[in-house]
């Protein structure tokens, strides 16, 4: 159960404290809209010169206004921040939005200043929004507490930018999307971002929760909260693009940026990560509308080959599949269209939409009822024939690429038979649909025409973009029929790692059940001598303390016996001069694939894995995946299986296929040991050799926070 936020969301009164007639003010706007609901509860305005605000008297104080307020909203200079909280406590306030700005923003005296306030804030049981934030407003208790105006609907948006919550509402009104709730995060010195989206969870009027965010806090609860939301998270996030400010010391540190942090927790979370906000009321508008499935197997409609080959590749560029339609289902769209008509997928009119309109329900129909079909993208020209206000720059787009340009019922000018029968097409459209529920995304050259209104009335995302469409029908694919997601839990800290050196490293990986070949430490050739006795050859010898052994001619293979061992040794420590080297038994890399697991602390989400193609190559090839760690089997074996290079594991040329399971339990063990020891900040097996039957790992490498 998280905060109660009730105080926060329907109070039973109100005070703006800071309220003023100068429209140049916060004040002004915050008192303007809050008392736009004044049956509601009771709204009071403080401002310390007392007269009359906005009509009405102000009180010049809290304390003046005689009577407890459950909810009261700061609005004053920085300097006077301290003393209005404290009021508003003494006036027995449960929840306190703060708007003055100067804390944590302005520097460590500016934090040290926040944290004060909201320890105040906890002691005496109240909450707090803020400082430094731009208000909230809740549609479904009628409470303004903010400068702008929220159209109703099933929206949450928790924003940290006042000006994108502007622009995603000028967005989303288009699309008939509305919003339950507003809350501008502000610095988060109480209430933060994993409460406010636990409570949105909760809240029945939200169907889903929208979030720009450029700190997230504890990034691992914000992923913990969204995953267990049951509603869909949708999340804007700033500053993705940055690398960590700490020094990388392995490969995996090296490779691992913010961007890659906060898609892997998304990805791990089922939350919709978006890069625009045009791309977030898209998302919105999809998740919205219609059912939602877990299959990706895309049927694109059209009536128009170019449309169609477009809407292919951006299908696929959206992540959804567009194979060719079985023998079955494309033998019944040949019984409704006509003998031009192409069926493979893309499933293209070649014009007979103009002559019989009602072809494009027809197709829907058998497209929705084939087994094989997932979702079903319908782009290009429906719209046009009934079109009365114009789409794409207002005017005509002409005809469609697979039938005649011309003829007097062409076009969104033409006669009203194919309008009506247009119309019908669409209201048809609707039945299918709610008869054998999939998702189902147009994208229209008219979209704001008749017919496309009754399919947007009827739950049809519809689209004037290409793109827009493709990324709606794959956020209509993404969770559903899969369930909700499941993060792994953070072990229980183990005893801190004291030997970070190679073999430290290794017997810590070793007591985890991670396999290595055998191998001995050595200082001198005695040491080494002792080794070769130990396990038979091909030996390797390794000089320790180095990043990258191999660039630096720190590794030597293949070392068939002891002289050679002895005479490689000779070798390198002339030329490297290392305090130890390690002596290992050569793993046979007969039909051998190498891969790379490691884990890096992000100072947010905790420990990130990362796995991928390894060896020598990992840095210039890149072909790597990233999760929150630690990394259960199962989801390990679908990191892999995804890399460009997958096709190397399952063999190719002739080459047979190495054992996946074997890597993905090991990589289970490598992330878990480090999940487990939070004093590591880089954990790395680099390269892990997996082979048809097994995995071996043969190089480790640990970096201490």
């Amino acid at each position: 159960m998280g905060r109660d936020l009730t105080a926060l969301f329907d109070p039973g009164s109100v005070a703006v404290v800071g309220a003023s007639d100068d429209p140049a003010k916060y004040g002004h706007a915050v008192a303007s809209q809050a008392l736009r609901a004044p049956g509601r509860r009771p709204v009071h305005l403080v401002n310390r010169r007392g007269g009359t605000v906005l009509g009405r008297t102000a009180a010049p104080s809290l304390a003046a206004i005689g009577e407890p307020v459950e909810l009261v909203v700061i609005s004053v200079p920085g300097a006077g921040f301290e003393a209005a909280v404290d009021d508003a406590l003494a006036c027995g306030a449960r929840a306190i939005v703060g708007i003055t700005a100067g804390f944590a923003e302005a520097g460590p005296e500016g934090l040290a200043r926040q944290r004060a306030v909201a320890a105040r804030v906890r002691a005496a049981g109240a909450v707090l929004v803020g400082p430094n934030c731009l208000g909230i407003a809740d549609n479904t208790t009628e409470l303004y507490l903010a400068s702008d105006r929220f159209a109703p609907g099933g929206v949450a948006l928790l924003s940290q930018s006042g000006n994108l919550a502007l622009e995603l509402q000028l967005r989303a009104a288009p699309h008939g999307l509305g919003f339950s709730r507003f809350v501008s995060l502000g610095n988060q010195a109480d209430v933060t971002l994993v409460d406010l989206v636990e409570d949105c969870a909760r809240h029945e009027a939200t169907v889903a929760i929208a979030v720009y965010a450029e700190d997230f806090g504890d990034g691992r609860a914000f992923a913990r909260a969204a995953a267990a939301a049951g509603k869909p998270v949708v999340l804007l996030s700033a500053g993705r693009g940055a690398a960590s400010a700490r020094s990388a010391q392995s490969h995996t540190g090296a490779l691992t940026t913010s961007a890659d942090v906060v898609a892997a927790a998304c990805r791990d979370a089922g939350v919709e990560l978006v890069h625009t906000p045009r791309e977030m009321t898209v998302v919105l508008a999809a998740l919205s509308a219609g059912p939602r499935t877990s299959g990706r197997r895309t049927a694109v409609f059209t009536d128009g080959g170019g449309h169609g080959a477009i809407a292919a590749d951006a299908a696929e560029d959206a992540g959804l599949d567009v194979p060719e339609l079985g023998a079955r289902a494309q033998e019944r769209l040949r019984a409704v269209l006509w003998e031009q008509s192409a069926v493979g997928n893309p499933v293209d009119l070649a014009g007979m939409g103009e002559q019989n309109p009602g072809s494009y329900a027809d197709t829907v129909a058998e497209l929705l009822a084939a087994d094989e079909v997932d979702a079903v993208l319908m782009t290009g020209y429906f719209g046009g024939y009934a079109a009365s206000d114009g789409g794409l720059g207002g005017g005509s787009a002409g005809g469609a690429d697979g039938g005649s340009a011309g003829g007097p019922d062409h076009g969104p000018d033409g006669g009203s038979a194919l309008a009506q029968g247009e119309q019908r097409a669409a209201r048809a459209i609707a039945a299918h649909l709610a008869a054998a529920p999939k998702p189902l995304v147009v994208q229209s050259m008219y979209p704001r025409s008749p017919s496309c209104r009754i399919l947007a009335a009827a739950g049809v995302p519809v689209f004037a973009a290409t793109e827009d469409a493709a990324r709606a029908l794959a956020a209509m694919t993404a969770r559903g029929a899969a369930g909700p997601p499941a993060l792994p839990a953070l072990p229980a800290p183990a005893a801190p790692l004291r030997d970070t050196g190679y073999h430290g490293v290794r017997a810590l990986l070793d007591s985890a059940g991670v396999p290595f070949p055998p191998a001995r430490e050595i200082t001198d050739e005695a040491g080494l001598l002792a080794a070769a006795r130990e396990f038979e050859g091909p030996y390797v010898l390794k000089a320790l303390h180095l990043l990258h052994k191999s660039d630096a001619g720190g590794v030597a293979l293949r070392l068939a016996d002891a002289d050679a061992l002895l005479a490689a040794h000779r070798d390198m420590h002339a030329r490297l001069g290392a305090p130890s080297y390690s002596v290992e038994a050569m793993a046979d890399l007969t039909d051998g694939v190498e891969l790379i697991v490691g884990v890096n602390r992000d100072p947010r989400f905790g420990p990130v894995a990362m796995v991928g193609l390894g060896g020598v190559l990992t840095e210039t090839l890149r072909d790597v995946a990233f999760a929150l760690a630690p990394v259960p089997a199962r989801r390990a074996e679908e990191l892999l299986r995804g890399l460009r290079t997958a096709a190397l594991l399952t063999g190719v040329r002739g080459r047979p296929a190495v054992d996946v399971a074997a890597a993905a339990a090991v990589i289970e063990r490598v992330t878990a040991v480090a999940a487990a020891h939070p004093e590591i900040a880089e954990l790395e097996v680099n390269p892990l050799l997996v082979r048809p039957d097994g995995a071996v790992a043969l190089d480790a490498r640990a970096v201490l926070l």
